[in-house]
């Protein structure tokens, strides 16, 4: 599986961004899909998740309510809509496949398999 992460860039706080990531294989439909970021000298941290049917999602509690992950087995293509950012929200973002086929999304890094190259959003006060 080969994952392509696009959508990153410069915004002001408050602004909005839509991060897509495209992915290759015919199975699509039956992956698991996560957001992480990692921003300078920290850890890399879950943001999203959405399960493979994609009825159920995940957030982590610093970006629930502001971002929304969402995918479109058509195009191979899981989304992270943006909004109200924030300056803490500056990292290098990366999306993730877990080939499992669980109902519930996964929120470790561990569970995923596959990564893609990241794209870095940077959020200016």
């Amino acid at each position: 599986v080969q994952l392509q992460a696009s959508g990153g860039g410069v915004v002001q706080a408050g602004g909005s961004l839509r991060l897509s990531c495209a992915a290759s294989g015919r199975t699509f439909s039956r992956y698991g899909m996560g957001w992480f970021r990692q921003a300078p000298g920290k850890e890399r941290e879950f943001v999203a998740a959405i399960n493979w049917m994609g009825g159920t999602t995940s957030y982590a509690d610093s970006v629930e309510g502001r971002f929304t992950i969402s995918r479109d087995n058509a195009k191979n293509t899981v989304y992270l809509q943006m909004n109200s950012l924030k300056p803490e929200d500056t990292a290098v973002y990366y999306c993730a496949v877990d080939p499992t086929l669980e109902t519930e999304p996964a929120v470790m890094a561990s569970d995923y398999d596959y990564w893609g190259q990241g794209t870095l959003v940077t959020v200016s006060s």
